[in-house]
């Protein structure tokens, strides 16, 4: 459609018969929403505009093509921590630009984490903790592992997901979300020296490893609510 106001169409009923897919079956708001006063500046900026938008996918692509070729001698590493839920080709590639595929220059898991900015400083006077706040760490590090957290928090299927909703229940979302940072690049470190696929815990970790805590839980919650409730093993 802009193409065509571009071009010199000025009728909205040809402009938005152009529209595709769903966006046909609101023919009428956008006759309406065509209809107005569409001069020749404004589709001299229309077309400067959409040659940028050329311009600037080409040069995408042609950096996605250069990236394919650099990531190669580190595809196995972008593979493996891809196995993370929340980890997708492009977080892979910038962890792996950003460390460098390489864990041995960390003594510890912890040693990662802290340099990544996702520990929580310690700040303590007289015996008293008085900041938990993290630390500034690589930049683009934390800021990719921060997408993977936020989309591994969302997986409701997941070991991640489980963790993320625990800690935010205690602690708060967004050092739940701090939380599952650490939590990822931990995993990351083992991983590169192991060299094997992640490994998940399941959703139902917590339930498994604390089965009594889980059920006394569930009979106060039930309580709570007015039942009286009697349990009788299953066969």
């Amino acid at each position: 459609m802009l193409a065509a106001l571009a071009a010199g169409e000025r009728d909205p009923a040809a402009l938005a018969d152009l529209a595709q897919k769903r966006l046909r079956t609101k023919t009428p708001q956008l006759v309406e929403a065509l209809t107005g006063r569409f001069t020749d500046h404004h589709a001299f900026l229309v077309r400067m505009h959409l040659r940028l938008i050329d311009q600037h996918t080409v040069a995408i692509d042609e950096l996605t093509e250069r990236i394919e070729v650099v990531i190669e001698p580190f595809r196995g590493f972008c593979d493996l921590i891809a196995s993370i839920p929340g980890i997708g080709t492009t977080t892979a590639q910038v962890i792996t630009a950003e460390t460098g595929a390489d864990m041995t220059r960390f003594p510890t898991a912890g040693h990662l984490a802290s340099w990544a900015g996702v520990c929580p400083g310690h700040h303590e006077s007289a015996g008293r903790t008085k900041n938990t706040h993290t630390r500034p760490g690589n930049p683009y590090l934390k800021a990719v592992l921060g997408t993977a957290a936020m989309n591994a928090a969302r997986n409701k299927d997941s070991y991640l997901g489980a963790r993320y909703r625990r800690l935010a229940a205690r602690r708060g979302k967004s050092k739940a979300i701090v939380g599952i940072q650490h939590t990822i690049l931990v995993a990351i470190w083992n991983m590169a020296q192991t060299g094997e696929l992640y490994d998940d815990l399941g959703a139902d970790y917590y339930t498994r490893i604390q089965p009594i805590r889980t059920k006394r839980r569930a009979i106060r919650q039930l309580q709570e609510l007015g039942y009286t409730v009697t349990l009788q093993p299953a066969s």
